[in-house]
Order: structure tokens, then sequence, then C-alpha cells
């Protein structure tokens, strides 16, 4: 992992650079970080993988902690600082790079590398809701079930390739024996969503095992509450969807998976997530 540290005031920030940022788009990675230099005392950190992105987290000392990265970048240093009981007294700030940036925009982080920089530097930060489930896995905007298509992740040919140049003519051979105009069933076939669950908000049912459902969303709400909504399987006229506020939703019944904000989770049998009001701080413009 290098680190290079830069001196510009007496701010303090410690720069986590998420590889796959690197590597897709390297030239707005230059640019955050020629702004954030010329703005502010800044230590430099190019972790190669999740192991020396946490290492470097827990070694900010009390340095503001700024992450370059995508969507993905952001949840994982929320899950890590939230692992190791450190978001009360943290503000975190996101330079959004890469591919996935919805949670991000969705959050207030301006997407323009140049404006989320300025922003790390003259913003203001505000205290968000936190969803905390029963695994100590974090939700920071929305999760639902069954998950929507994912985006596809960036491919880390270091990893799988590194050390090994034998790879790349093993899968070539593979492909050059498998028929290209065979179909693929298991990948055409959508994934079945889920039929018959309980939904429970602070304890009581909202739907039961007797009613079938197309999907549930859970969403950040106000005053330290989620909004839940459930949308029941139409049969003739289309049927209204179930709504709710709580602090505490539980879901549970056939094997179910779900997205929580990048990521597809499960499959578990059942889930409950706790509202934590203002558990974690984000740097935003200050007229967000």
């Amino acid at each position: 992992m290098a680190e290079v540290a830069t001196s510009a005031t007496s701010e303090q920030l410690l720069v986590v650079v998420d590889p796959v940022a690197r590597r897709s788009d390297g030239e707005s990675v230059r640019i955050a970080k020629d702004v954030l230099g010329a703005g502010a005392s800044m230590k430099l950190c190019l972790p190669d993988g999740p192991e020396e992105f946490a290492r470097a987290l827990r070694r900010r000392g009390s340095r503001r902690p700024v992450v370059i990265g995508d969507d993905r970048a952001l949840v994982r240093t929320v899950a890590l600082l939230h692992r190791h009981r450190e978001l009360a007294g943290c503000a975190l700030s996101v330079v959004p790079v890469g591919g996935a940036l919805t949670l991000a925009r969705s959050l207030g982080v301006p997407t323009g590398t140049v404006a989320a920089a300025r922003a790390v530097l003259d913003g203001a930060e505000r205290r968000m809701d936190l969803l905390v489930d029963d695994s100590d896995g974090v939700v920071l905007g929305a999760l639902r079930i069954p998950p929507v298509t994912a985006a596809p992740r960036e491919p880390e040919p270091e990893a799988a390739e590194a050390g090994r140049p034998w790879l790349r003519t093993c899968q070539s051979l593979v492909r050059t024996l498998v028929p290209a105009t065979r179909p693929s069933r298991l990948a055409a076939a959508p994934e079945p969503g889920p039929s018959r669950l309980r939904v429970e908000v602070d304890g009581a049912t909202l739907v039961d095992l007797n009613q079938p459902v197309e999907a549930v969303s859970v969403s950040p709400g106000a005053a330290g509450t989620a909004s839940v909504e459930v949308r029941p399987v139409s049969v003739g006229a289309e049927a209204s969807p179930l709504l709710a506020r709580g602090r505490t939703v539980t879901v549970s019944g056939a094997h179910f998976r779900y997205r929580a904000d990048a990521v597809v989770s499960g499959p578990v049998r059942t889930r409950t997530w706790v509202v934590r009001e203002g558990a974690w701080g984000l740097t935003l413009p200050a007229e967000a």
C-alpha cells in the first residue's frame, strides 16, 4: 500500500483510493487528489485490496477519512467503521468515482469529481440514519426483496491471474471447446421473487404468509423510522401497496435474497433491520 503525505492547511485528511476506482477511472482519481491536496493537509493511501483498505482506516488517527470510489467502497467504509463502533465520532467524506454511483447521488453527494472534492473541503457534516441488521450488516439507502438486477462487478484480473500465466491459456481452450451457440438457460431465467413472506413492522404484522407478495422495499423515512412498502401479488385488478413506518422491520418465510444498497445478500429465512437514528455522518455541500 502506497502512502503519500502532502500539506496545505491545518485540515487533516486521510484519502483512501479504492483499487477499483484507480483501475476504472484513473484520471478522475488524479483530479480528486489534486483538488483535495490543494485545499488540505492530506495523507494519501493506495490500498491494493480490502485488507489494506481496512488497515488504512484503522490507522487514520485524528484524520478525517475521505474515500475515492463507488457505492461499494462507500458501503464498505461505513460497514468497517460500524464494526469497530467508530461511526459516532467520525464524519465521512466521499468523492464518487466508478460505475455505480446511484447511492452516493441519492444521499446528496455531487457525482462530478471537482464538485465532490470541493464539498469535502467546504461542506458540512450531516448526520444520517442507518439500518443495521441482525448480522451486524448495514444499509445506507434502501433494500429490496427480491433484489433488482445488480450492476456488473468490476473485473479483477490481478486477483485471478497474477502469478498464473497459464490461466488465460486454459480459459481460451475452454472457450474453444464449448460451443458458443449453446443457450444458457440458467443465465436467461429470471431470479424468482419471494412468494410468501411475513413482514412485521415494530412487532405488528403488515403481511402474513397467506398473502403472496411481488416485492418488499425498505428505505430511510423520517425521524428515525423506516418506510416499508409491500406489493401484494395482483389477481385481476391491481392490488394496492401496503405501507407502514417503524423502527424495526422483520422479514421471514421462504428463503429469500435481498439487495441492500449495491450488494445482494442471502438466501436467508429471516432478517431483522433496526433504524439507528443519526448513526453516521456524511460531508455534503453546505447548501444541500
